[in-house]
């Protein structure tokens, strides 16, 4: 499925603040990552790390002011994102990239029929006719699993459940075939037997519609199930990257480790209590001049003290931002 000779999305040194009256939130510090036609990117990190508001950055989401995106280059399908015109943006938003957010219960106008805010991106984006937007609709519906398509098109969204609500929602996100998808944590909101369900649908229409994904998350068992590669943030900062199966049995980062350390075992190799990990997320008003996670580490040495540590490459696909090597059992030079 992927194409690894090309990227549809390609993302360099994005850094996105919020100025407040005590100073300027740096909420995004130098984020570097690119996107493959047909991969499915898993973006993992505690509430606040920086994901969501990384994510809203690329397309330009953030309400300014407060949020100022300082510096970075966005490239999307080969066009620069942030030299576009308003015009042009809105026509990306939906067109080439559909947006999937958080919560189901919220994110579509209660006032608005389920049918009018499926047809709204397809009259706007496609240029279609009301009956043709109208039988598109009902085939999104069908397509995402919704029973009766056509006339739920006149429900409105209290009308559906939150599973079938974060149903229409993928259908909004899908129905200009856009060649990226950003699901920003789709499934936090619906119990768990719900989030399953959603996921099938994804790694279904994935497989049909060849789309990339970036999939927002906390939780890293979705990870495990879906992504190709993962990026973990911390603080506004990827501090490691690798391909799924590589970062659960070859984690680089102490902040990684400790992430997967909270997650219960199944399979009896580890018997002990689960552990958390200690201390508070550091105060992003400040510009990082040293390790983030270096109050909160185990294996933190004077460098990570002083110095902020660059990406470094592991081995092939894996680099991670951290002064310690596990590998070597010591502090690593560069």
């Amino acid at each position: 499925m992927l194409d690894n000779t090309a990227t549809i999305l390609d993302v360099a040194n994005l850094k996105t603040v919020f100025n407040t009256r005590d100073g300027a939130v740096h909420a995004v510090n130098g984020v570097s990552f690119s996107l493959a036609p047909g991969e499915l990117l898993g973006i993992v990190g505690e509430s606040g790390s920086g994901k969501s508001v990384t994510m809203m950055s690329l397309m330009d989401l953030l309400p300014s002011p407060p949020a100022e995106i300082v510096s970075g280059e966005i490239t999307i399908d080969g066009e620069d994102v942030r030299e576009m015109s308003v015009e042009k943006m809105r026509e990306l938003r939906g067109g080439k990239v559909g947006f999937i957010f958080q919560d189901p219960m919220t994110s579509l106008n209660p006032v608005f029929t389920v049918g009018f805010q499926l047809m709204e991106p397809l009259r706007e984006h496609l240029g279609m006719s009301k009956p043709q937007a109208r039988a598109r609709a009902a085939e999104l519906l069908e397509l995402v699993g919704i029973p009766d398509a056509q006339s739920r098109l006149k429900d409105y969204p209290h009308q559906f459940s939150g599973g079938m609500r974060q149903r229409v929602m993928i259908a909004i996100a899908l129905s200009c075939d856009p060649k990226v998808l950003i699901a920003d944590e789709p499934t936090t909101a619906l119990d768990v037997t719900i989030q399953a369900q959603i996921l099938e649908l994804v790694r279904e229409l994935r497989q049909k519609m060849g789309m990339a994904i970036i999939w927002i998350t906390h939780d890293l068992g979705v990870i495990a199930g879906i992504a190709d590669r993962v990026a973990v943030m911390y603080a506004g900062q990827i501090v490691e990257h690798a391909p799924v199966k590589e970062l659960f049995s070859n984690p680089q980062h102490p902040y990684t480790r400790a992430l997967l350390e909270t997650l219960p075992s199944f399979d009896g190799e580890r018997d002990d209590r689960l552990c958390c990990i200690d201390g508070q997320p550091p105060n992003m008003t400040a510009h990082p001049t040293s390790c983030e996670f270096a109050p909160r580490c185990p294996f933190v040495s004077d460098k990570c003290r002083s110095e902020n540590p660059v990406r470094v490459v592991i081995n092939a696909d894996h680099d991670v931002a951290c002064w310690h090597d596990f590998n070597a059992g010591g502090t690593r030079d560069a």
